[in-house]
């Protein structure tokens, strides 16, 4: 079987997202967004569920995090991932209503941030930046 290059394997490579977030139109509205782009997503609707799914052994190519939440904000979540060796690489993209938290997100260390409502035209663009290593901060 002949090599193949990395743009076939990356092709053949299910891409995933994980999605934090107590809106569920929210959620609903990314996780279509990023279908159209063939990426799977998982939600996590109460940040008291993520130690659940941090528990399971799956590759997430990038996680969109909501900033105003309770019981733990996003900046808290943040903090968690960061720690949590599995995730160095992934980038985690703040996304919130909230646009005048930009700067705030990126002193606090997210690797992006995007305003809600997301703008389906634009996604997809912003989307492929992110997966290719690019900070995106975009509060519009």
């Amino acid at each position: 079987m002949p090599a193949m290059n990395i743009n076939e394997r990356d092709f053949i490579m299910v891409k995933r997202a994980l999605i934090i977030d107590d809106n569920r139109l929210n959620v609903d509205v990314l996780v279509h967004l990023l279908k159209g782009q063939g990426i799977d997503s998982q939600a996590v609707l109460h940040p008291r569920n993520l130690a659940a799914v941090l528990e399971e052994e799956v590759d997430y190519q990038v996680i969109f995090l909501d900033l105003e939440m309770p019981f733990m904000d996003g900046f808290e979540v943040l903090a968690r991932l960061k720690s949590d060796g599995r995730f160095a690489g992934v980038p985690i993209v703040a996304y919130t209503v909230h646009v005048s938290e930009i700067h705030v997100a990126h002193d606090h260390g997210f690797d992006g941030f995007l305003g809600k409502p997301l703008d389906s035209d634009r996604f997809p663009e912003q989307l492929e930046r992110i997966l290719n290593g690019e900070s995106v901060w975009e509060a519009s």
